[in-house]
């Protein structure tokens, strides 16, 4: 009897080990938050290409956009615990969303499983070339001399930007007033003309505008300077102590995806991240490569989540 426990419990050890071994045995699937085309959409097809060399299986991308990434999110959270369908996670999808949504159908922290970070990105703090303001220090002055009278514009009400300038507005003790777009793309040339006075843009999104010399960059929100400015101080040098609003991505898997499967994922990600040609497509836009254990990954995610649902219980913003 002893010798068939033996095994049995032999046999049991023996089934994770072998799935990480025979794993892939077919296509990988990507799931992306955004519609085919952005900016975000490109960087994960270049993403999945790597990977996909990496595990020798194609990792066919599929974009479901809507609801600020749930779509995907819960798409992934309840597909078969196998590796075989994956998450193109964001600030929006793991940070932002799961506060800012109200009566999920699945729970985004319990029902995923992080695998690792890919790469981070600053946002940039922009203000119209009309505003006085030359520093951050000098734009909360400003703002302290006339509360309520300047404005920030955000891709719309719960985003990233959005969230960032209430983060701002705790941070420096202002009162600045919001104006919500739908979407950086329709924001953008109201601050450049001057109709709204400053926003907190994504880095790449913003280096065209700052270049025409139509808006004046005053800090990065990552802890350290961005190479493409690198004469624009971090908003931690600026004297805002941290203050971290950068955009990250990273791949999540759904929960109960075997250890062994998660492992080899990770490592497959870690040599794609690797190559010249992800370092290639990244670096072009200054973003930071920043892979990661699965552990690490997950302890980002909740301390991000809980300082993003912070904001948004101050911002009074909610998503049914």
């Amino acid at each position: 009897m002893n010798s068939i426990l033996f095994a049995l419990l032999s046999l049991a050890l023996g089934v994770p080990a072998a799935l990480g071994q025979s794993f892939p045995s077919k296509p990988l699937r990507l799931i992306v938050p955004f519609s085919a085309g952005g900016s975000s959409d490109v960087l994960a097809r270049g993403v999945a290409k790597q990977l996909g060399e990496q595990v020798s299986q194609p990792v066919v991308v599929e974009n479901r956009a809507g609801a600020g990434g749930m779509i995907a999110l819960e798409f992934v959270a309840k597909a078969p615990a196998d590796g075989y369908t994956l998450l193109f996670g964001t600030i929006g999808t793991n940070g932002i969303g799961p506060a800012l949504y109200r009566n999920l159908a699945f729970d985004p922290v319990k029902d995923l499983a992080p695998v690792s970070t890919l790469h981070t990105l600053p946002n940039v703090l922009l203000v119209n070339a009309g505003v006085p303001a030359k520093s951050v220090a000098e734009l909360i002055e400003l703002a302290k001399a006339r509360p309520g009278q300047l404005t920030f514009a955000s891709a719309g009400s719960g985003s990233a930007s959005h969230l960032s300038g209430v983060l701002l507005k705790s941070a420096a003790g202002i009162d600045i007033l919001h104006v919500p777009y739908k979407g950086g793309g329709t924001a953008m040339p109201d601050v450049l003309s001057g109709q709204v006075s400053m926003m907190i843009e994504t880095a790449t999104g913003a280096l065209s505008a700052i270049r025409s010399g139509k808006v004046r960059a005053l800090a990065v929100t990552t802890a350290r300077r961005w190479p493409q400015l690198p004469d624009v101080p971090t908003m931690i040098e600026a004297g805002l102590s941290g203050f971290d609003a950068s955009l990250y991505y990273g791949l999540v898997a759904p929960s109960g995806t075997p250890r062994p499967i998660i492992d080899k994922l990770n490592k497959a990600l870690r040599d794609a991240l690797a190559s010249d040609e992800v370092k290639k497509q990244l670096g072009n836009d200054g973003t930071e490569i920043t892979p990661c254990s699965p552990e690490d990954y997950a302890g980002f995610i909740d301390k991000d989540e809980k300082k993003w649902s912070q904001l948004v219980k101050a911002s009074g913003v909610e998503q049914e």
